[in-house]
């Protein structure tokens, strides 16, 4: 902060040009039973459930990080993973610029489901969508199913980010996260439909002639 003469402060004209704020929406996929919503309460809250209730459509949760001279807001859908509620996922993903396919490492069935997922986005997502795969449950290693190496691979063939993290101890659970706002483009608040982010200070400036975040606008939609 500089002083002036008064006794009157105000921000390094340095730090204040670099204040920008972003948002986006991020959707976690994957089978039922996975750790998706442990996952979210742990990266949001820093808690973790031993017997978590399974997610009804979807749920909806919101975190704020700073990453170099940026704030990145996550709004965060993590959706149900009953075969039952599979066709309402399009709902949520549907204008994402993220989204995090979870599996459990102990069961190879939900890495298949996984690869299943990964596919459905390529082919419907948003082409620009930053996809991560995680492999959760990693404090359970000595009930392995699915290798690191075989895991690793797929990702690295399909241009995904990849960790195996663990809702349970908190491995790598932020890194994740932070590796997916690192990733995220924030060049183009203002980039059209599919659009980078949203500058949470120039749509303010724009309120009174435009939505103030098309994309919480959008999510609305799909919260019924």
């Amino acid at each position: 902060m500089a002083s002036r003469g008064g006794g009157e402060t105000r921000p390094n004209s340095a730090t204040a040009a670099a204040n920008k704020d972003f948002q986006f929406k991020l959707v976690l996929l994957g089978e039922s039973a996975v750790g998706k919503s442990s996952l979210v309460l742990r990266f949001v809250k820093g808690l973790f459930h031993e017997y978590q209730e399974s997610t009804i459509g979807a749920a909806y949760q919101n975190k704020t990080v700073s990453l170099d001279d940026v704030t990145v807001k996550f709004d965060i859908w993590d959706t149900a993973g009953q075969e039952r509620y599979h066709s309402l996922a399009p709902m949520y993903y549907r204008g994402a610029q993220a989204a995090i396919i979870v599996y459990d490492i102990t069961n190879v069935e939900t890495f298949a489901r996984a690869q299943n997922w990964v596919k459905e986005l390529q082919r419907q997502a948003n082409s620009k969508i930053v996809m991560a795969l995680a492999g959760n449950k990693a404090d359970m290693a000595d009930k392995r199913a699915v290798e690191h190496q075989e895991a690793q691979a797929y990702a690295d063939k399909n241009g995904l980010l990849f960790m195996e993290t663990s809702a349970k101890t908190g491995l790598y659970i932020d890194d994740l996260f932070m590796a997916i706002a690192s990733k995220l483009p924030k060049n183009d608040p203002e980039g059209g439909r599919t659009r980078a982010g949203v500058d949470l200070h120039e749509t303010n400036r724009n309120r009174s002639t435009k939505c103030c975040n098309t994309l919480v606008c959008g999510s609305n939609s799909g919260s019924n």
